[in-house]
């Protein structure tokens, strides 16, 4: 199974965007699956400038991105991209794993 999670270049310059407003240079962006939501599981994201021993690292356009091991089975295949419409402008992952998601896309269940 392929592990990688892949960065879209909006998602890349969005994170760039953020990491530039905080004071520590060393800031990573956290992916991580919990428990809840409306339809089993939730994405969360938070900043980040420690990693364990169990973190993987993805990277685009020096960015990072840090994802513990227990959510990456959950979201091998994903993208993480930025998206900007009328509604808002939001974080997204597409992820192949998800059976279902609810309609604010925030949370998902497997098969």
């Amino acid at each position: 199974m392929n592990k990688a999670v892949n960065i879209s270049e909006n998602a890349a310059k969005r994170i760039a965007f953020l990491m530039s407003q905080e004071s520590e240079p060393d800031l990573m962006l956290r992916l991580a699956v919990s428990g809840g939501g409306c339809s089993g599981f939730q994405y969360g994201f938070s900043f980040d400038k420690h990693t364990s021993k169990d973190d993987h690292l993805f990277e685009k356009d020096g960015v990072k991105v840090v994802i513990d091991e227990i959510s990456l089975d959950l979201l091998a295949g994903s993208e993480i991209d930025f998206v900007e419409d009328l509604v808002g402008a939001a974080f997204q992952v597409r992820n192949p794993n998800a059976t279902s998601k609810c309609g604010c896309g925030n949370s998902f269940s497997v098969g």
